[in-house]
């Protein structure tokens, strides 16, 4: 008897221009480049996603839930692309080696296919299957006429039911309105999101972090789950008030499309104060640096605050600094202000640590098997 069919996001993030790259290349160095590739793809996409398998060139991965945080979902994805253009930076520049599959290595790209539909799960021969209309639909998209119609070639493709399953505003966003048709399928609603200007962007934007050695506060504490998910703990507002016993709201406002990032600001409501957090650099799953504003009778007090990811064997060392604010004024107020809050802080970390290694285990305790990614051996 199958399981009932459960709310599902599903995406395919599928390796473009692999096929062209395989004519006329080294076959067993394009294999190579291929499983290194889709490694970094798959790790880039994990926890967040789990591989259902392997298609080829393509990763086809799931992640159930009736409503998706739409901010974790564009993160992820850009997180794993941003991945995937470093990784392909470094092997072309890296390698020596003056055969075809090497030197070509910069032809590949990636693209994203991501739907939001009711499906079955299925264990088959050690791995989980997806089996319903909207499996098919998400393959069937696959195949589609973003780059003949509106010349974008490295894009994530949204699903109209998926942007409905996030909450953003795709055209805030900047996203491109489109359809595919499909036989015995009909029309599908889409919107394409253009990560090749992402990756731009993200090259030419100035990095905004407080390092150790600049700071007037440094806690570190250490956690088995990965940075993806620590990084999901912390900047998901809703988190915040159940460690942070001092905070009883927290606002987010000047998210562009519903996205937060870059621009957007918490508000973190103590009671009728409120602590806002202008965010300066918004780098998952890496660091986070915000402009913490303190008001206080003599004026606002403004310090800077990097939250870093740092990956260690096993799990991750969070990093929270603070550093020193520009005038005498405020760096006076510091003087009183800090230890009491860095005292509150350090001893809130603990609680932080066990409520993130709980959820994460309760979340893990309920996945299936994965299948092992190719090995050239």
């Amino acid at each position: 008897m199958l399981p009932a069919a459960q709310p599902m996001c599903m995406l395919i993030a599928d390796i473009s221009g692999y096929t062209r790259y395989l004519a006329g290349v080294e076959l067993e160095h394009s294999l190579d480049v291929l499983t290194d590739l889709l490694d970094v793809i798959v790790s880039g996409l994990k926890p967040n996603f789990r591989l259902s398998r392997v298609e080829g060139d393509a990763a086809f991965m799931f992640a159930p839930g009736e409503t998706l945080d739409g901010s974790m979902l564009m993160d992820t994805i850009e997180g794993c692309y941003f991945g995937f253009r470093r990784r392909r930076r470094d092997i072309h520049q890296s390698t020596s080696c003056p055969c075809k599959a090497c030197l070509r290595i910069p032809d590949l790209d990636l693209k994203f296919i991501v739907h939001h539909g009711p499906t079955l799960i299925q264990e088959v021969a050690g791995r989980q299957e997806l089996l319903g209309v909207d499996a098919i639909v998400v393959h069937r998209l696959g195949k589609n006429r973003v780059v003949e119609e509106l010349g974008v070639a490295a894009y994530s493709l949204f699903s109209g039911a998926c942007m409905d399953a996030t909450g953003l505003d795709p055209r805030e966003l900047g996203m491109i309105q489109h359809s595919e048709v499909y036989d015995e399928i009909g029309e599908v609603p889409v919107w394409v999101h253009d990560i090749e200007r992402r990756w731009q962007e993200e090259e030419a934007r100035v990095r905004i972090r407080v390092a150790p050695g600049e700071t007037i506060l440094d806690l570190s504490a250490e956690t088995t789950v990965p940075p993806q998910t620590a990084w999901e703990f912390l900047t998901k507002p809703g988190q915040r008030m159940s460690w942070q016993p001092w905070v009883t709201s927290v606002e987010i406002k000047g998210a562009t499309g519903g996205r937060r990032g870059l621009g957007s600001a918490n508000h973190c409501m103590h009671g009728e104060d409120a602590v806002v957090e202008e965010i300066l650099d918004w780098r998952p799953y890496d660091y986070v640096t915000d402009m913490t504003i303190l008001e206080t009778p003599d004026g606002p007090v403004k310090v800077p605050h990097t939250i870093e990811f740092e990956p260690i064997a096993g799990g991750t060392r969070i990093h929270f600094r603070f550093g020193p604010p520009d005038t005498a004024r405020e760096a006076a107020a510091m003087q009183v202000i800090g230890p009491a809050y860095g005292a509150a802080l350090e001893d809130a970390i603990p609680d932080l640590i066990a409520q993130m290694e709980a959820e994460f285990e309760a979340t893990d305790a309920g996945r299936g098997p994965e299948p092992e990614l190719p090995s050239t051996g």
